[in-house]
């Protein structure tokens, strides 16, 4: 289906040579005006081996697209009464030493979790097997989810903090998340591709409601596969923050919902841009949506990447209109370029920085040439970290018994250094997948102070790993 005004010229062929260019295995794309889709296209293959091509019926991974689904089933709990956003959530003990404050620390609101600003670190596991349910999972994420600052205090994108959403959702409810997204989104919106978990196996339709805006859309046409950067198929991933990122759909459904979750949220609906706290100077995150700022229209959006993921949900209240642009892929070139392509004709002047939360700008690092020392705290214990600032923006260092590494080092606003290394941490859990060592430290009465994580960048050899961060104090030597 689709209307001439919402077809930018020569879609399919920009979109075959963009899928070529960025080595991408498929891509479905979606415009909704209304309750109506008004474009869809897919192009590629869904499953690379088997040669199955991709359709506007196919269902791809949403990634953390999956958190604006979240975020608006808290917010029907909430209208139901079930839960209050603005209440304490349990969310465990802060690190000694990372909350600022002399109080005792605070616990989160369900509010604060829906805007990223709860306390909790960045942080994410993923873990790959064929099974549907692999059992208790390698990482205990529970060690990765203290508090590292006083909720409220600013902003820190977290996956832990929208597990807590779920675990919020399902305590107070008594369903599983699963059967919360389904019966009181999908099915009232018809999405008919929607499912929840580590992978749909036979995915079908949902049931819509008389005069849903999807009553009448085909059945969904499989799943899309999920491949490396360079064309390496992963079997299902499984994590502990599922409420994060277990989201299942089709182009169709996301921009669906995108257009229509203010009408399922009725009198609750919260204006996104009221409830969006800063996180740059053109961005804001509000209750499950980035929200742009300053001249043009209002945009609100979300994006989702992981192994084999890239997804992107655009809506233009101004324009009565959304977009959405899923790829099987973990690079994220191809949906970038036919977000760009579709907006350009959608809504000229489009600035794709609208959707893309930068939240730290790097700058050159200012410490002076020196040695530090310290450690870096694990759940198996302290290991041994030393850092020489040396000349030309470099750092040289030297993780336990590891030989040391010399590597390129610079600053932000918040850090006083950062850096990457190819160093792997000595526990368990970075042993699994993890082989990289990132430093982010900033100068605290004397120290540098802050995280050390163990993570592995991007999925050129094996598959995408975790990102776990761990606490890290170093003095002057």
């Amino acid at each position: 289906m689709s209307d001439a005004r919402d077809e930018p010229s020569g879609l399919d062929a920009h979109c075959a040579r963009i899928l070529a260019e960025h080595g991408c295995a498929s891509l479905s794309l979606a415009v909704a005006r209304g309750d109506e889709l008004v474009l869809t296209r897919a192009y590629g293959f869904a499953d690379t081996a088997a040669r199955r091509p991709a359709t506007p019926e196919t269902v791809y991974g949403l990634a953390s697209v999956t958190k604006a689904f979240t975020a608006t089933a808290v917010q029907l709990a909430a209208a139901d009464g079930v839960l209050d956003l603005d209440s304490p959530v349990p969310a465990g003990p802060a690190r000694a030493g990372a909350v600022t404050g002399a109080e005792a620390p605070e616990m989160p609101t369900a509010r604060q979790l829906l805007c990223h600003r709860g306390g909790f670190p960045t942080y994410y596991d993923f873990h790959y097997d064929a099974r549907r349910d692999p059992g208790p999972l390698p990482i205990d994420c529970d060690r990765y989810r203290a508090l590292r600052r006083r909720p409220g205090a600013g902003f820190e994108y977290s996956n832990l903090g929208y597990r807590e959403l779920g675990r919020l959702l399902e305590a107070a409810t008594g369903r599983s998340l699963g059967d919360l997204l389904h019966e009181r989104i999908a099915e009232p919106l018809g999405l008919t591709g929607f499912h929840f978990g580590p992978a749909p196996a036979n995915p079908t339709p949902a049931s819509p409601t008389p005069g849903s805006p999807t009553t009448g859309r085909p059945a969904v046409d499989g799943v899309a596969g999920r491949y490396t950067v360079d064309g390496r198929a992963y079997d299902l991933c499984h994590t502990n923050h599922p409420a994060a990122g277990a989201g299942w759909a089709t182009a169709g459904d996301v921009a669906l919902f995108a257009r229509n979750v203010s009408s399922l949220l009725g009198s609750a609906a919260a204006d996104p841009y009221d409830d969006a706290l800063p996180i740059n100077d053109r961005l804001g995150y509000g209750l499950g949506r980035i929200v742009s700022y300053g001249p043009g229209p209002e945009v609100h959006s979300h994006g989702g990447g992981m192994g084999g993921v890239a997804a992107m949900m655009v809506d233009v209240p101004e324009h009565e209109l959304s977009v959405a642009v899923l790829t099987n892929s973990t690079g994220k070139g191809a949906r970038d370029a036919v977000l760009d392509l579709l907006m350009a004709h959608l809504v000229p002047g489009f600035d794709r920085e609208l959707v893309s939360p930068v939240t730290e700008f790097e700058r050159p690092m200012a410490l002076a040439e020196g040695a530090w020392a310290g450690a870096i705290d694990t759940a198996e214990g302290s290991v041994p970290l030393s850092v020489a600032v040396t000349a030309g923006q470099q750092v040289r260092l030297r993780l336990g018994d590891l030989p040391p590494v010399t590597v390129p080092a610079t600053a932000t606003d918040r850090c006083a250094l950062r850096a990457v290394a190819p160093l792997q941490l000595p526990t368990a859990d970075a042993r699994l997948n993890s082989p990289s060592l990132g430093l982010e430290l900033r100068l605290r009465d004397g120290d540098l102070t802050g995280r050390a994580i163990a993570f592995k960048n991007g999925d050129r050899e094996g598959r995408l790993g975790s990102f776990l961060p761990h606490d890290c104090t170093l003095s002057p030597a």
